[in-house]
């Protein structure tokens, strides 16, 4: 077989081809330039970006914005004034968000939210005002300049936003101390009436991400089985993928979602959503499926690995040891993508230390491989 590029690994696995070698990967988010980073990318590493496919208006809404300073973090309130209502939100910003790359600090955190969007009833009609009066227009540059930058070094993704319950369960009402919960409960009704206006809001965004220059379509929906019940999830995502994946495959696209959470209580319906790629996917000891049963139970979908960020804490040694044991679980290696991490940056030692084992995976991968793998690097 002909050695194929980076772009064309990850392609391949993703479409449930078989590859040369086990495509790895760093998200452009999370990745450190230097010599580290250098060194790996020369060793096989590719690069994956989520860029944005359009620009949003939203009409007859002002937005303003008040900033304070406390103890060395920003701290944000953003309020959104409508004929219907004002709503606003707090969040507090860590030193180095806006100065360097995805919103995130110097440590790679994002803001945290103080309070959220809709705190009570009376936010629903508000929010739903700026849903409906909200517009999307195509704007493919982003997309078409980082694939120009990365050329067959990696793999360019059409970002779009959360589905809509995973927007209102994570962002908008947020379930710290069980919130959402409270307000499905107590407010069925408009939490249901705004899902439905969300759900509408977003169709022209799915169309303008399906004709995008990008092969795949990502969701950064943070799916979590502890948090997602399998209920929730049949009756409000299960038909926003079905209607997504739809447009996507109508113009020959993958769609990917960020599932990185436990997913075992969700594995059997998440085998019958048209997803192509479960992205992010954790296996133990962060998450709660082993890859060969993943493999097993969605048979039709690729995987891309997110490597346990708690496996990095304890050191180079582990991290050898785990990711030998992640690839033994993952033979013969197919519908496989191993990403260095979707959540955080990771140490020159604990990245050049995966990359020396994951350089190495040639496909398809065997026992008798792996165990020549351990021997090389000692």
């Amino acid at each position: 077989m002909t050695e194929m590029t980076r772009r064309e690994r990850i392609l391949a696995a993703s479409r449930g081809e078989r590859a040369d070698r086990l495509p790895f990967i760093h998200n452009w988010r999370h990745s450190q330039m230097g010599w580290a980073e250098r060194e790996c990318r020369n060793k096989g590493m590719g690069i994956t970006w989520a860029r944005p496919c359009y620009v949003q208006t939203m009409h007859n809404v002002e937005c303003t914005l008040t900033q304070g300073v406390s103890t060395g973090t920003v701290e944000v309130r953003r309020t959104y004034s409508t004929p219907a209502g004002s709503v606003s939100m707090d969040e507090k910003k860590e030193p180095g968000v806006g100065e360097w790359h995805a919103n995130r600090s110097w440590k790679d955190v994002t803001p945290w939210a103080k309070s959220r969007m809709i705190k009570g009833p009376e936010d629903y009609d508000v929010v739903k005002y700026m849903v409906e009066n909200t517009e999307y227009e195509a704007d493919y540059f982003p997309i078409e300049q980082a694939q120009d930058w990365l050329g067959e070094d990696g793999l360019v993704m059409a970002w779009i936003p959360k589905t809509p319950m995973a927007l209102l369960m994570i962002e908008w009402v947020g379930s710290e101390e069980g919130r959402f919960y409270i307000h499905h409960a107590r407010y069925r009704e408009k939490v249901d009436e705004l899902y439905e206006a969300m759900c509408k809001s977003l169709e022209p965004v799915y169309e303008i991400a399906a004709k995008s220059p990008a092969e795949i379509v990502w969701i950064p929906e943070n799916l979590e089985g502890y948090l997602v019940n399998p209920m929730l999830f049949e009756k409000y995502f299960m038909p926003e993928y079905e209607k997504c994946a739809k447009i996507v495959h109508a113009h020959g696209k993958l769609l990917g979602v960020h599932m990185d959470g436990r997913l075992g209580a969700l594995k059997d319906l998440l085998a019958k959503t048209p997803v192509d790629i479960i992205e992010a996917f954790h296996p133990p000891p962060m998450g709660d499926i082993s890859v060969d049963e993943a493999l097993s139970v969605w048979p039709d979908k690729a995987i891309w690995i997110g490597y346990p960020g708690a496996v990095y804490t304890l050191g180079p040694e582990e991290v050898k040891k785990h990711a030998l044991d992640l690839l033994r679980s993952a033979v013969p290696g197919e519908r496989l993508v191993i990403t260095m991490s979707t959540e955080n940056l990771v140490s020159n030692e604990n990245l050049r230390m995966l990359t020396s084992i994951l350089e190495n995976a040639e496909l398809p991968l065997t026992e008798e491989k792996v165990a020549e793998i351990e021997r090389s690097i000692g």
